[in-house]
């Protein structure tokens, strides 16, 4: 490999610049064209001036096309041949819903699964495709957010993601391919025009260039125009927001009432945005102001938003990940050894501290569970009389989401404790702790 051309000088010096502050890169590698150059140019930037990097690939096996695993031998044979390591993931996707964002959110969860610590995955996404995701946006009605397209530079888990190649053209990316006689393949899907993108890059892209020749980077410095709007935006409304946010990351409720409908929205998407989850869109946000935010005091109003959800308690919305149910649940425990409890809710830990803990040990006859409901009143320590659940979880302010996930442990059919929150009469002593964490 030779750096001769000008236009293979220009791509490698722009890798260079982009990859500067980092030592260790995946690339996102597919096979195709984009992805080829882009591995090309990286293997081209270590050998000739940085043999410091570190450089991995990743194909994300599909199962969408019948000549994906001769693809997937492709890439591995390519990664061979330039002394870069090669990782091969399948994914499996629903026949039903929509192929392109399944694929897509697939791809990146496998990838963020791979990422070594000090990593940062590059991508070879380039101004045709900037154009393609600022008109798609377009079509959806999104705003400074949307439109702002794809950042050079983004978060990507508990790292970056990188896009270095986002101010070359599809034309620019097939020359560099062709300077340097590289041999990529032709995903058959990319010429079926019912995909959206595909659509724009087949049918209405060609015609607009036609028409205006600069047309993608006039595209893109809306999209950056717009990325500095929203930014100075976020930047305007950070500090109200910090006012507004009280603990677990809730929104104050009160506050925002007397804010305007433009005001509000813009601070809760700026809010959404801080929890980094998908932004809703305006009539989302509609519906959760006035269906959630603004529900009646008794009610436990609640919104799906993907895999999350967003819940009201005391005059303040919460972020929440999807819980799925788990009140029907019944664990049997010995208390010898941890237990893990469903959901991701946790570890409970069950350690023997006389005349220091809060519980008395099970008698022989006493089977031990863990169960996430009860019925009935029930007397606890600290308090006079008996009260039904509910009453007690409001007495210590437990928000509706929680009563039903956490841990009561039973002995036989009488709840001794809510780990962590209260202890039964039944159940005092001072034999036995439970840790949960």
């Amino acid at each position: 490999m030779q750096q001769t051309e000008p236009l293979t000088k220009s791509v490698i010096q722009r890798l260079e610049q982009a990859v500067q502050d980092y030592s260790a890169i995946l690339v996102a590698y597919s096979g195709g064209v984009d992805s080829s150059v882009l591995l090309h140019g990286l293997v081209l930037l270590r050998n000739t001036k940085r043999p410091d990097l570190k450089l991995r690939a990743i194909y994300i096996h599909h199962g969408l096309s019948q000549q994906a695993d001769n693809w997937a031998r492709h890439c591995e044979q390519t990664c061979q041949q330039s002394g870069v390591e090669c990782l091969i993931r399948y994914v499996n996707l629903e026949p039903s819903g929509n192929i392109e964002s399944q694929a897509r959110e697939a791809r990146y969860e496998s990838i963020e699964q791979v990422l070594l610590p000090q990593e940062v995955l590059c991508t070879a996404q380039h101004l045709d495709d900037q154009c393609e995701t600022f008109l798609l946006a377009l079509k959806r009605g999104s705003g400074p957010t949307g439109l702002s397209s794809m950042p050079v530079v983004t978060s990507f888990g508990q790292t970056q993601l990188l896009r270095p190649l986002l101010s070359f053209s599809r034309q620019q990316i097939e020359q560099y391919a062709q300077e340097n006689a590289l041999s990529w393949v032709e995903d058959e899907s990319n010429q079926d025009d019912k995909y959206d993108r595909n659509f724009l890059r087949l049918r209405v892209l060609p015609v607009l260039q036609q028409r205006w020749p600069q047309f993608t980077q006039m595209v893109s410095r809306s999209a950056q125009l717009c990325a500095e709007q929203q930014q100075l935006l976020d930047e305007l409304l950070s500090e109200h927001l910090s006012t507004l946010t009280g603990e677990q990351g809730c929104l104050l409720i009160e506050p925002l009432l007397n804010d305007s409908e433009a005001k509000r929205n813009a601070l809760l998407r700026l809010w959404f945005k801080f929890h980094n989850v998908p932004m809703p869109s305006r009539q989302q946000l509609t519906i959760i102001w006035q269906e959630v935010a603004l529900a009646r005091e008794d009610a436990t109003p609640q919104f799906i938003l993907d895999n999350h959800q967003i819940r009201r308690y005391q005059q303040c919305l919460y972020l929440l990940p999807a819980m799925r149910p788990i009140e029907n649940i019944r664990i049997s425990w010995d208390l010898k050894t941890p237990i893990n409890l469903p959901d991701n809710l946790g570890v409970l830990t069950a350690i023997l501290e006389q005349h220091m803990g809060q519980l008395r040990q099970p008698t022989e006859q006493e089977t031990v569970s863990i169960r996430f409901q009860a019925q009935g009143k029930f007397a606890i320590v600290g308090r006079t009389g008996s009260r039904s659940l509910k009453k007690i979880w409001q007495e210590y302010q437990i928000a509706p989401w929680l009563r039903q996930r956490t841990p009561l442990i039973y002995y036989n059919d009488t709840l001794i404790c809510a780990v962590g929150v209260f202890v039964t009469l039944e159940g005092q002593g001072t034999e036995l702790s439970i840790s949960y964490q």
